[in-house]
């Protein structure tokens, strides 16, 4: 039976109205508990939670600080994870386990852990000609920002201050290609990283490693 034209329309619109409802809702993200986030956390402290840890598959380094960082850089970064978009067994394991909820929970403890600390709005120190040319030529700042502290995305990390190993095997990682256990797939940061050779990697990473900055490794103990 053929219908009118107006309801043919109406039913168009509600189709139409409930397709955009449902993906508004798939749109938003799940908003963190921070209590929730602590009791979760028991699977993250045996790593993140031991001052100086170091990873020791695929390569050798300092886990990361990952106390202070924002909430949404450490949502994405699990979720590349999850994606296989950064490749790493360990933490790919985790972060397969972990639902949307979860890591909104993680995200929004973890991120709490930078109380009141401040990251000033120049570096603490310096950087060498060299150094300073490097990071330049890779527009660092213009994302990451001045201070290296104070990403223009939330969803970007914060560099000054963290493990300039771990720095220096990140972006290593972007240059990596055709490994199932190295590599991020950033489209970004590989064509940045892809312009350096590694040792100049290294002087970047070492001097943002050397600046205070915001992040830190809560110790296990601080948890419970």
């Amino acid at each position: 039976m053929n219908q009118p034209m107006s309801m043919r329309f109406a039913a168009i619109v509600a189709g139409a109205f409930l397709v955009s409802a449902s993906m508004g809702v798939q749109a938003q993200a799940p908003v963190g508990d921070v209590k929730a986030g602590e009791t979760k956390a028991a699977m993250c402290i045996g790593c993140h939670g031991i001052v100086g840890y170091q990873n020791s598959f695929p390569e050798v380094h300092k886990v990361p600080k990952i106390s202070g960082q924002s909430a949404a850089y450490i949502v994405s970064a699990l979720t590349a994870y999850k994606k296989n978009e950064r490749k790493h067994p360990s933490m790919k394991g985790i972060a397969a386990s972990l639902s949307e909820q979860d890591m909104a929970d993680l995200a929004a403890f973890y991120s709490g852990h930078a109380g009141n600390v401040t990251a000033a709005d120049t570096p603490s120190k310096a950087a060498s000609v060299q150094v300073a040319a490097l990071l330049e030529k890779g527009a660092c700042a213009s994302c990451h920002g001045a201070n290296f502290s104070k990403p223009i995305d939330p969803s970007y990390p914060k560099l000054a201050g963290q493990h300039a190993d771990y720095l220096y095997v990140a972006l290593k990682s972007y240059t990596v290609k055709d490994n199932h256990v190295i590599g991020r797939g950033n489209p970004i940061m590989g064509g940045t990283a892809q312009q350096f050779k590694l040792s100049e990697l290294k002087q970047m990473a070492n001097y943002l490693g050397s600046l205070n900055g915001e992040l830190k490794t809560v110790p296990q103990s601080s948890f419970r």
